[in-house]
């Protein structure tokens, strides 16, 4: 094991992060109502779905659906806990189910089995010293928000969430002092069904309704801000983009700038509202060209600058390439966006560019326009594991992947970047959000669960689960 030579802070929260959708199971259970990744099938049929218009968001009895059952945290967590505690877990990054604290999104009053569920998970968390940072909305929205009200193109649905986020942080207010708002929220102006609720129609209808249902999450997310500091004082509560650096091709001048525009719209834009409490200046220009014109109520943009958030959490798993004409590149596969192919990075097995220095990047930059604290809440390296004849999985690929994305941020915190945390991606295997897979493996626990629905769901400890406890034992020294 390689020393890193750096430590990081002693407060640092080393651990590991998942998604209830794509873990928990207990489909029907405890009253739970139907969620957005709940009508979405496993495999290419997904990635399908995700990328053309005109779901209908109804289940087909004929398709798989590996979320229902996904790895049955919902009985199982008490034994996942225990091996993340085993880890040395200082935090569990994870999200709530809204559906099973609201089943349809719109009632009146919260779902006491649902409530009573997190409850349980959070005492069994506490139980071994492990903080839960919890994410409000993770690709969960429920499927009856999007058929009745268009998602979150409705105003009404502010009400529906601020409902949610009263109720869970009155019932756990002595449980949960590390809260996000909405999972990848910039994820939304690539692939609006799992962010914002709704399939684009017509691509025509595209720019007005993304921007409108943006604007509402904003509002939401002030209003939970402030709920959140009000009702626990001592908690903290960020944001959470999904982060990509974008570079240009080559120097050439239109690609610099067609990068910048880029990177501007897609890294920046719902963070710069969210951090600064306002809409930044680039935002109008792209308004103009796409006539987009905003239904904003009276009081929202004081509400938007007077709470903002207190960090921002960010994925990070691969950096964009970007040129004006791609007619003539090789574009590459990536976390919901794409680019042309960087000559100098190797990729994973789905195509995602490799790169733990764009991570350095993206954390000087994310910390120079913002001064906030950051938190790495998603990384991690999607790959296929093999189970050896004696029961063994060799995962050195992916250690030397984490490997390098740590160094690269202790690099980023001699850099005087303040860094609260990381919590690598899919800690368990998990299913895959964008394709529905359980071949795609994050994990550093397998989990014996196949893309066809078949396996014993039993777990075993991947060599990279006892690289990482060595990591988070020295605080990352040994690496």
């Amino acid at each position: 094991m390689a020393t890193n030579g750096k430590k990081f802070p002693e407060s640092f929260l080393w651990g590991g992060a998942t998604a209830a959708n794509q873990l928990e199971g207990g489909f029907h259970e405890g009253n739970k109502g139907m969620n957005i990744a709940d009508v979405l099938p496993g495999g290419k049929e997904r990635l399908a779905i995700l990328q053309s218009p005109g779901f209908d968001f109804q289940i087909d009895e004929s398709k798989y659906y590996p979320n229902h059952e996904a790895i049955d945290f919902y009985h199982r967590y008490k034994e996942d806990i225990a091996l993340f505690a085993e880890m040395g877990f200082k935090a569990y990054r994870m999200s709530i189910a809204w559906t099973r604290i609201f089943p349809n999104g719109d009632e009146l009053e919260p779902n006491e089995d649902g409530l009573a569920f997190y409850d349980r998970v959070f005492d069994e968390l506490h139980k071994y010293g492990i903080e839960p940072v919890v994410t409000i909305s993770h690709y969960e929205m429920p499927v009856n928000l999007v058929k009745e009200y268009g998602g979150w193109r409705d105003r009404q649905v502010v009400t529906f969430f601020e409902r949610y986020v009263n109720a869970i942080f009155n019932r756990y207010k002595n449980k949960v002092k590390y809260w996000m708002t909405f999972n990848e929220i910039n994820s939304g102006l690539m692939m609006p069904i799992m962010g914002l609720g709704f399939s684009i129609q017509k691509e025509e209808d595209r720019y007005q309704g993304t921007f409108q249902a943006y604007h509402h999450q904003f509002v939401a997310s002030s209003i939970a801000v402030k709920a959140c500091h009000e009702i626990i004082p001592d908690a903290k509560i960020g944001c959470m983009i999904l982060f990509a650096p974008v570079y240009s091709y080559d120097s050439n001048p239109e690609n610099v700038m067609y990068a910048l525009q880029e990177e501007n719209i897609f890294n920046y834009f719902c963070a710069d509202v969210q951090v600064r409490g306002e809409y930044p200046t680039f935002i109008k220009r792209y308004f103009k060209k796409h006539n987009i014109e905003l239904d904003i109520h009276e009081g929202d943009l004081e509400l938007i600058k007077k709470h903002t958030v207190d960090y921002i959490g960010f994925s990070y798993y691969m950096s964009r390439t970007e040129k004006k004409d791609k007619s003539d590149q090789e574009n590459t596969q990536g976390n919901i966006m794409s680019g042309v192919k960087n000559p100098f990075l190797k990729a994973s097995d789905w195509g995602w560019e490799i790169d733990p220095i764009g991570l350095r990047i993206s954390l000087n930059k994310l910390y120079g326009r913002y001064q906030v604290p950051l938190f790495v809440v998603e990384n991690g390296l999607g790959a296929y594991d093999k189970v050896e004849e004696d029961g063994s999985i060799n995962d050195d690929y992916r250690i030397d992947y984490l490997r390098e994305h740590i160094k690269a941020m202790a690099e980023a915190i001699e850099d005087g970047v303040d860094l609260m945390g990381y919590t690598s991606w899919g800690c368990i295997d998990l299913v895959s959000a964008s394709t529905g897979e359980f071949s795609k493996r994050y994990g550093f626990i397998y989990v014996d669960k196949h893309d066809d629905g078949s396996g014993t769901l039993e777990r075993k400890k991947k060599t990279s689960f006892y690289w990482y406890k060595d990591v988070i034992s020295t605080n990352g020294e040994k690496l």
